[in-house]
């Protein structure tokens, strides 16, 4: 594929984000505009929860998606506040939650806990919306219990699993996003996958399609499958499709 046809490809995969922490209602204006871009649409915007109701009044007849943050991002512990959220969120238009699992409980060897979690949200986001369950990667810094984390999460009803917040050090790793696609795979279920944060460019784009291609087979990542949190690499996208010089080139895994 030519740059410009990876481009096209992933711009329609993108959460177009913003979880900034001085986020304002203009910023999400901004973001809703570009989400409807007539060379997209992106897949979804990702914002704070209480920014949902002003992305749906923006994006009303759009097919854009509204995913918003839950348990955001520190993983905490408490299964009936998140499950509060999760109710709050969707009732003010959400269609996709993106869900921090409680990763120093798996850390520690609460699994019970981490299921316990997910199958709650699991249960308040019915069919036609979609939960996605952001593992944290960079915090996890044993490749089994990435491994763990997936299967667990895929046990429990997710429709994607997320490598990171982009609020840590280390976020999504090709590396990780392998060892959580060996587990989608392996489970034989439709289970999509969102690598996000630290994707800048489009050689790293293509990098995460190649191994998903590589693994799941050609055609298997669309925006129903695969997904890319990675905002800050729109212009570039933008660029390759226009074939404006100063894009980077892309690259393989």
């Amino acid at each position: 594929m030519s740059d410009a046809e990876i481009a096209q490809r992933a711009l329609r995969c993108l959460d177009l984000t913003d979880l900034t922490d001085n986020c304002t209602d203009q910023a999400i204006d901004t973001l809703c505009q570009k989400a409807r871009d007539p060379r997209g649409p992106v897949a979804a915007v990702c914002v704070w929860p209480q920014f949902v109701v002003r992305a749906r009044e923006t994006l009303r007849g759009a097919p854009v998606r509204i995913a918003t943050v839950v348990n955001f991002p520190a993983g905490g512990e408490d299964v009936e506040r998140v499950t509060d959220d999760v109710r709050e969120a969707l009732s003010d238009g959400a269609n996709e939650i993106d869900l921090v699992l409680p990763y120093e409980a798996l850390r520690r060897g609460d699994t019970t806990l981490v299921s316990e979690m997910i199958e709650a949200v699991r249960e308040v986001v019915d069919q036609g919306r979609l939960l996605k369950v952001i593992l944290e990667t960079g915090q996890l810094d044993d490749p089994a219990l990435i491994e763990m984390a997936s299967r667990l999460a895929i046990d429990a009803g997710a429709d994607f699993i997320k490598t990171s917040t982009g609020k840590t050090p280390v976020s999504a790793t090709p590396e990780a996003a392998e060892i959580i696609l060996h587990a989608i795979k392996a489970s034989g279920r439709p289970v999509g996958l969102k690598p996000s944060g630290d994707i800048r460019t489009l050689a790293d784009v293509k990098t995460y399609l190649d191994l998903a291609e590589r693994i799941m087979g050609p055609g298997w990542a669309t925006p129903k499958t695969f997904r890319l949190g990675a905002s800050s690499v729109y212009d570039e996208l933008i660029a390759a499709i226009e074939g404006r010089a100063g894009t980077a080139p892309a690259g393989t895994y």
